[in-house]
């Protein structure tokens, strides 16, 4: 049975929210805040998190983050009111793989929550075939670590960081599609999230930037080629 760490404040909603999810088939635990959740966490078990983002003493961020210190695998969803770009920036940033505007129907909540549970069991497939990839001559990247080695200077990647960097690392010298990128690492391939992935694309290109054989290009309108001589 798939289990759910839910983290909701308002008790009508997580009161609708968990019994639905229960009649669909989860093992839900809901809190009502993160103050305990380490705790909790650790003894539950959980396969995906569903969290509010405005929550007491803890926001949705800082919880998110404290899981990610737990188990950076686990797929997250936040659930917002908000929709300014800068807070789903944030949500994303914090270690979240999706996110759901409040109201929202529980049709959609179960699709989002089967597809990144699909996409996490792949992913965790194919990093389990693999414990590093030999990047050029001077680079390690360690996909289950989140790190990425050069020389003695190690670099903490992100959760996405590390999520794309292992799709182009697993298709180097060959074209990964934008498509493939965005449904494997946010789930849907929307405007917002195609942006963001430039934003990261940039990002993994600094970080690899001391070894001038490695190359990540861009193929407009069909994705990136990750060139490594």
């Amino acid at each position: 049975m798939t289990k759910i760490f839910y983290v909701e404040d308002e008790a009508f909603l997580a009161k609708v929210v968990k019994e639905s999810l229960e009649r669909l088939g989860y093992e839900v635990l809901h809190l009502a805040d993160g103050v305990d959740l380490t705790k909790h966490y650790k003894k539950f078990k959980p396969d995906i998190c569903i969290l509010d983002i405005m929550l007491p003493f803890k926001n949705g961020y800082e919880v998110a983050q404290e899981i990610r210190a737990i188990d950076q695998s686990i797929p997250i969803i936040f659930l917002t009111a908000k929709s300014q770009t800068q807070d789903l920036v944030a949500g994303f940033q914090s270690g979240g793989n999706d996110y759901i505007k409040k109201p929202f129907s529980m049709e959609e909540l179960n699709i989002r929550i089967q597809n990144l549970l699909s996409i996490t069991q792949e992913q965790n497939k194919k990093t389990s075939e693999v414990d590093h990839f030999q990047l050029g001559d001077t680079y390690i990247f360690h996909p289950k670590k989140q790190l990425l080695n050069y020389g003695e200077i190690t670099t903490n990647l992100s959760h996405k960081e590390s999520q794309i960097l292992q799709l182009l690392a697993i298709h180097k010298n060959a074209t990964c599609g934008r498509k493939e990128i965005l449904l494997k690492v946010w789930g849907d391939d929307s405007y917002f999230n195609s942006r963001n992935l430039d934003v990261y694309i940039r990002k993994l290109r600094r970080y690899l930037e001391a070894d001038k054989k490695l190359k990540i290009m861009t193929l407009k309108g069909v994705g990136y080629h990750f060139l490594v001589e």
